[in-house]
């Protein structure tokens, strides 16, 4: 929501108000202003909360720089690189996120509250960042999505069951797969079986 209303408010006059009329324009980007404002905050709040529960599994280290050289697999014939519970493509996506929601959420409360910046001038400057931070940060979304959905055998469902399948796990996630057996939270053997994704 918060990206389909900034879009509105950016670019709606050009390409929403001549197919929708002036009338049915202002009442739509009227509610979508209201809706961009009052869902920022709960924004925010995910992101802080995003932030504690994830920020153990994705500080980066020595093992994401291999899985990078070997591009995730790509690259390497096929054969996943070892990777923990988040690989680094992964922690790529919570630090784009983190780094791009506060900065959105910096630049956003300048805006919202456009009294705090010193003068104009460092209101215009924070309503750029918000701008190009906003089209930086629905690029990366719309890939991540892909890959999350059609780009990547098994993630989809994940996302619908919260686990996927063992050997997807110990092909992906070899490394967090031997962590959770060891600790005896999930199944061992060769058998196809679900472990818990989260």
């Amino acid at each position: 929501m918060l990206a389909l209303s900034g879009l509105n408010i950016s670019f709606g006059r050009i390409l929403i108000l001549p197919l929708f009329g002036a009338d049915a324009f202002a009442t739509m980007s009227a509610y979508a202003k209201i809706a961009h404002d009052y869902l920022a905050f709960p924004f925010m709040l995910g992101l802080v909360i995003m932030f504690l529960i994830w920020i153990k599994d994705n500080i980066p280290g020595k093992l994401d720089w291999q899985w990078l050289k070997q591009g995730g697999g790509i690259v390497s014939k096929g054969q996943h690189p070892p990777a923990k519970r988040f690989n680094a493509g992964q922690k790529g996506i919570f630090w784009i996120v983190v780094i791009g929601g506060v900065l959105m959420s910096l630049s956003g409360w300048f805006m919202l509250f456009p009294y705090l910046p010193a003068n104009v001038t460092q209101l215009q400057f924070w309503t750029v960042i918000h701008a190009v931070i906003a089209m930086l940060f629905i690029a990366a979304m719309l890939a991540h999505i892909y890959i999350g959905s059609v780009g990547m055998e098994g993630a989809f469902d994940a996302m619908g069951t919260g686990e996927v399948d063992l050997n997807w796990a110990k092909e992906h996630h070899s490394l967090w797969v031997e962590e959770t057996q060891a600790k005896g939270q999930a199944a061992s053997g060769t058998a196809p079986s679900a472990v818990a994704a989260e």
